[in-house]
């Protein structure tokens, strides 16, 4: 395996969708992993999906003036911005402590190791309804020995439950889902109807006057939004006012954004919602596949209502093959196919970064940039199409650091360490402490307009 440049890395995701607008001589990166304790390229695969963004921006901001822009990536602040959450606090207060409640790695009867997702209520609940045990870890672990592996994986996923068996890279590759996950591309881009060229609103930022709907959850989708939201995009989080949600999540994805309830349940959410649509540019979902479509918001739905939409879609293994329709996070698909044994020892363990949910929404925000920059040269609605085990593959396929860097020694990195990297804003949370936008554009410096907010402060009605 021959390890990928943060340059050539760069060039494969552009390649990925026909992205030529804008060459490589308009892009720097400075810096080299290893950063983290990782021998995943994890710094080069975080920088090269910002820069992928920046480049998007920059194009975008060439449609309306006529200028370029040179983009500069580092890499260690790439694979920082890959953990962005652990640095988000209340300045003097304490950060996220990640993983809540009884997810974790559990040894199973017959030797193999599951981990089980528990973050939600509902998943928790559900889980220890089919363990019969308590809410603690010893509990769970007790109960969880009276299980073989591929049976309680297959047993929780059958109730709706969060959970992967922990596999070696040899073993997820042997299986059908890799076999269809590995026919697909990184992402894609794909014209699903036609409209007329409309040209970029007036503004002074890549993304001036741009609407976006963000309707994502957790991490990977709202990444996107906060993305889009850093280069001059009007977006606005719909979150349902039921669901449950991680405030501190919240706090790390909501820079620059509006926030507002709407309940898909009722006639007057989804009447709210296809307003918001009809005067929208982009709408970002993070539902399973054909998830929405059942509720009249696929992709084919919304061209058909707001012509010229890029729709955005995030899953967690995929548009095709038998694990299309599973409930995942970042850290199950880790697990499922082998990084989680990879990177452990004598039990199976996460990488230091959430980079499947990161990496994927800033590929997200690059497919929606680009997207609306066809739109603008071509006309067209467009639908893009990201998922975490895509970006598994990807990583991967990328290559490792050098051995003789023994990168699993590493420390490390808490909020001293990275002081330089971080910002303070204000907001109805109080003062927060916070990454900065981590790519560099010469001309239109990324920054948030908008304090992050909790969710539905405001009324679902775009700003005039």
């Amino acid at each position: 395996m021959t390890n990928q440049t943060p340059l050539s890395t760069l060039a494969g995701i552009l390649d990925t969708v026909g992205f030529d607008t804008i060459t490589a001589d308009h892009v720097t990166f400075t810096g080299a992993d290893p950063v983290l304790p990782s021998n995943f390229l994890l710094g080069t695969a975080g920088a090269a999906s910002i820069a992928a963004c920046g480049l998007a921006a920059a194009d975008l901001w060439e449609l309306r003036t006529g200028r370029r822009q040179d983009v500069g990536m580092d890499i260690r602040t790439g694979a920082i911005a890959m953990r962005c959450a652990r640095y988000t606090r209340k300045v003097g207060g304490e950060a996220s402590g990640g993983m809540a409640d009884i997810s974790d790695f559990y040894q199973c009867g017959d030797g193999r190791w599951v981990q089980l997702h528990c973050n939600f209520p509902h998943h928790r609940d559900g889980t220890l309804e089919i363990l019969g045990c308590e809410a603690t870890k010893e509990a769970v672990a007790a109960a969880v020995k009276g299980w073989d592996a591929a049976k309680l994986e297959t047993t929780l996923v059958a109730a709706g439950m969060c959970c992967t068996m922990t596999r070696t890279a040899t073993e997820w590759e042997a299986s059908e889902h890799a076999a269809a996950v590995d026919a697909l591309p990184l992402m894609e881009i794909t014209r699903i109807g036609d409209s007329d060229p409309e040209p970029l609103p007036d503004g002074d930022r890549p993304l001036a006057g741009v609407r976006a709907l963000d309707l994502t959850r957790v991490l990977a989708g709202p990444t996107c939004g906060r993305t889009l939201a850093e280069h001059g995009a009007d977006v606005m989080r719909i979150s349902g006012p039921h669901l449950p949600f991680h405030p501190a999540l919240v706090m790390d994805t909501g820079h620059g954004k509006l926030a507002a309830h709407v309940d898909l349940r009722d006639e007057t959410g989804r009447d709210t919602l296809l307003a918001l649509v009809r005067d929208g540019d982009i709408f970002t979902q993070g539902y399973r596949p054909d998830a929405l479509a059942a509720r009249g918001f696929g992709p084919n739905d919304l061209a058909a209502i707001r012509p010229g939409i890029v729709y955005v879609s995030l899953c967690a293994y995929g548009r095709s093959g038998p694990w299309r329709d599973r409930r995942g996070f970042d850290t199950l698909v880790q697990n499922a196919t082998g990084i989680c044994d990879e990177q452990g020892g004598d039990r199976p363990w996460h990488l230091p970064v959430s980079l499947l949910d990161y990496a994927s929404g800033y590929l997200m925000a690059f497919g929606a940039m680009t997207a609306l920059g066809r739109r603008a040269r071509e006309g067209g609605s467009y639908h893009v199409q990201v998922s975490l085990v895509q970006t598994a593959h990807w990583l991967k396929g990328l290559g490792r650091v050098d051995a003789a860097a023994d990168a699993l020694s590493l420390p490390d990195p808490n909020a001293e360490d990275v002081a330089d990297l971080l910002m303070r804003s204000n907001t109805p949370f109080g003062e927060l402490e916070h990454l900065a936008p981590a790519v560099q554009l010469s001309e239109t410096a990324p920054h948030w307009a908008r304090p992050v907010v909790p969710l539905g402060t405001h009324e679902p009605v775009w700003p005039a």
